[in-house]
Order: C-alpha cells, then sequence, then structure tokens
C-alpha cells in the first residue's frame, strides 16, 4: 500500500504538486504534438501556395523553398552538433558552379544526373574541409572551425571572381534547363512541386537522423562535448559526419538554385550567403528543423515585402527586425510555440505502459482534486 500511494507535495501556496517524475508523462503527451501540428501547418500552406500565388510569386516561392533546403543543411550542422560553419555557401555553390559546368561543357542536364552530382559534390567539398578541421589531433575549438570555414568560403569566392574557366565576376550564364528525358523543367509550378517534394523527403530523413541513437550523441556533444567523449564516443568523427551531410545537403540545393536561376555567380560561394543562411536559422530557431524552414520563408518574405516598398531603407528595417528577436527571443520565433522539452526531444521507442500510467496519473488526479 505504502509504495502504491501517491505522494503528494504541497507549495508554499497550498497547492499540491505532483512529482516531476509523475508529471513528465503527461508533458510529454501534450508537448509531443506541438510539433508535428507545426509541421504539417507549414506543409499544408506550401502545397496550397502555387494554387493562391500569382506566377511570378510562384518563381519566388521557389526559390525561398530551395533557400529553405538550405536552411536545413545549416540546422543539421549548427543546431543539433554546435559545428557554427560560416562557410556553408561553399558546399551549395560549388555544387551549383559543378551542375552549371556539366550543362555548359558536357551538355549533361538529366535531373537523375545533375542532382545527385551536385550532392556528391557538396560531400566532398564539406569531408574535406571538415576533415582538415575537425580531424586533427587536439579537438578544434568552436572559434578555430567558425573562422576556418569563413576563410574557405572567402577564398572560394575569389577563386571564383579570379577564374576565367568559372566565367570570372560574371559566373556561369544561360544554364540549360534540368530536363527527364524529353521534358524541360523550367520556372513555374512543376519546378515547385518538384522542389517541395524534395524539401520533404530530405526534411523527413534529417527527422528520423536526429531522432535515432546517432541523434542523441549529437544532441550529447552539443551540451557537453567532455562528457561525450568520456563516454567513449569520438566527438570529431561525429562532427565530421554531420558536417559532410549538412555539404551534401547544401550540395543538393545549390544544384537546384543553379538550375532554377539558370546562372551561378560567385556570390554564391561566399561570405554574404555563408551568413543569409546564418540568420534563417537564428530567425526561425536553431535545433528544430521546421524552424529552419520556418525562418528562411519568413525572413525571405518580409525582405521580398520591404524590398517592394521601402526600397531605399529596406535593409535598416529587415536589420532591426532581425535584432529584436534575436534579443528577445534567443531561441527564434518557432519558441512561441514550441517548448523546451519537444525542442531538444525524446529519444528510442516510447514504452507501451506510457499511456496506461498516463491515464492512471489523470484519474489520481481528478480523485485528489475531488472535495
Amino acid at each position: 500500500m505504502g509504495a502504491a500511494k501517491q505522494i503528494v507535495r504541497v507549495n508554499v501556496g497550498g497547492e499540491a504538486d505532483v512529482p516531476a517524475l509523475e508529471r513528465a508523462p503527461t508533458e510529454r503527451a501534450i508537448g509531443r504534438k506541438v510539433l508535428p501540428i507545426v509541421e504539417g501547418v507549414v506543409l499544408v500552406a506550401a502545397l496550397v501556395a502555387p494554387l493562391l500565388l500569382q506566377d511570378y510569386l510562384t518563381v519566388f516561392a521557389t526559390r525561398v523553398v530551395i533557400l529553405a533546403l538550405f536552411a536545413l543543411s545549416f540546422d543539421l550542422v549548427w543546431g543539433y552538433a554546435g559545428i557554427m560553419s560560416f562557410g556553408q555557401a561553399l558546399f551549395f555553390g560549388s555544387a551549383g558552379y559543378g551542375v552549371a559546368l556539366l550543362a555548359r561543357d558536357l551538355d549533361i542536364t538529366n535531373i537523375f544526373l545533375v542532382l545527385p552530382a551536385g550532392t556528391i559534390i557538396g560531400l566532398t567539398f564539406a569531408l574535406l574541409l571538415g576533415g582538415f578541421l575537425l580531424l586533427g589531433r587536439h579537438p578544434s575549438s568552436v572559434i578555430f572551425v567558425s573562422l576556418g570555414t569563413l576563410t574557405g568560403s572567402y577564398a572560394a569566392d575569389r577563386l571564383a571572381r579570379g577564374w576565367y574557366y568559372l566565367g570570372g565576376q560574371n559566373g556561369i550564364p544561360s544554364i540549360a534547363p534540368m530536363t527527364v528525358g524529353s521534358y524541360e523543367f523550367s520556372e513555374g509550378p512543376a519546378f515547385y512541386y518538384l522542389v517541395l517534394g524534395i524539401l520533404v523527403v530530405v526534411y523527413l530523413l534529417c527527422r528520423f537522423l536526429v531522432r535515432s541513437q546517432f541523434g542523441l550523441a549529437l544532441a550529447g556533444l552539443r551540451e557537453n562535448e567532455q562528457r561525450i567523449a568520456f563516454f567513449g564516443y569520438k566527438a570529431q568523427h561525429l562532427k565530421a559526419i554531420i558536417f559532410a551531410i549538412g555539404g551534401a545537403v547544401a550540395g543538393l540545393a545549390g544544384s537546384l538554385y543553379a538550375f532554377h536561376e539558370g546562372f551561378v555567380w560567385p556570390n554564391m560561394v561566399g561570405v554574404v550567403v555563408s551568413t543569409q543562411v546564418v540568420l534563417y536559422v537564428l530567425f526561425g530557431g536553431s535545433g528544430t528543423l521546421i524552424g529552419a524552414v520556418i525562418g528562411a520563408v519568413i525572413v525571405e518574405g518580409v525582405s521580398f515585402w520591404l524590398s517592394d516598398n521601402y526600397r531605399d531603407i529596406w535593409p535598416i528595417i529587415l536589420g532591426l527586425l532581425l535584432l529584436l528577436v534575436i534579443l528577445f527571443r534567443p531561441l527564434g520565433l518557432i519558441s512561441f510555440v514550441l517548448g523546451e522539452r519537444e525542442r531538444v526531444g525524446s529519444f528510442g521507442a516510447r514504452p507501451k505502459k506510457t499511456e496506461k500510467q498516463t491515464e492512471k496519473h489523470s484519474l489520481k488526479e481528478k480523485r485528489n482534486a475531488a472535495p
């Protein structure tokens, strides 16, 4: 009887308080429902967008979805592994240049060739840079990795501007459309839904990854790297793996961006685009995946509206908005609806008896509340 009896503490105010261990299942059951709702709302809005938007806005929305995929790559690296990569555009732009050269020099535009090629290019560059910065004899500091990736992005920008084969300052214009057989993907709803489908697939794969045992190790790495190393994990190897995966996703986004815009230019590998993707994730909320998507959509949408209505001062207004969000909501806009427990996440299979425990706990609360 004593073991089965519920322990109730009394606060200073006289209200009954259920212990945290008994309260946790109910909170998890309630909190876990928020994230799928947010993801579902975003997906439904994305699906119906071309039906409501004018043609030129559909083209703009396609660009935004591609940038959301790019933001997803950075959120994997920073939001889950704590690696501040100021050179994410290096993988994005190098893949764009790679597929542009395939289209220009080899006349290869088939989607089943160029998209895997762009993904491999991003993965390769990330492996090379990550191996140099992360797999040294001694653990790399956050500042060292940040400055190293920033330097890599800056060097790639200068190389692209000075290399005649890559078009120099003008980049590579007039890229042939991406194809499937004889069908050409041109700007419009078809390209939009193609990009959206790729984003959904990649998002689901990333969600599975961060909720796996590997994701649990990444979460521990972000919170306390020394403790993870004490448990026997090779922290630098984990960082290199997620850094490479982020580079592959950025490469995929860069390939789509090159074919959608029809040209590539040095800014795609430079510091400006690298900083831009940081702002997406900061604004939306890091370590949630969906926050990166929301951040990209809102920042690009607000920029588009401000530049159309306040052409002279729109960068100042946008900068102030970003500053206010970072100051007052450090976890991003997603923190308005997503609690800290769900942002960190739960890992592993849910115990089968959790629902029964939750029901039993609810009955106990009702009995305690009864006069």
